[in-house]
């Protein structure tokens, strides 16, 4: 019987405890204000910093060179025309 006591006091002792942490409200101070804002900067800064730098070891690799060469093997890939209507396609209509 006392296990059993002791079992619901500390089952109620750890569901009570978060209720106490979570009752208080936010305090509300001059910082208290800018820290969403605070957040928002740092999280701009980290991520374009780190796209500057992947942007930066990517160029050093040479990956940005001779981009008009890249961008013309996509026009040697032959594949179906699914844009062209039919009727466009028609020899008769240009005699």
């Amino acid at each position: 019987m006392t296990r059993l006591a002791v079992f619901f006091m500390v089952a109620f002792a750890a569901l009570a405890a978060p209720a106490v942490a979570l009752a208080h409200d936010q305090p509300e101070n001059d910082q208290s204000n800018w820290v969403m804002a605070d957040w928002m900067l740092d999280t701009f800064f980290i991520f374009s910093g780190s796209a500057l730098v992947v942007f930066l070891v990517a160029w050093k690799l040479g990956h940005f060179q001779d981009l008009d060469k890249a961008a013309a093997i996509p026009l040697l890939v032959e594949e179906e025309d699914y844009y062209t209507p039919d009727w466009a396609l028609d020899d008769e209509e240009w005699d």
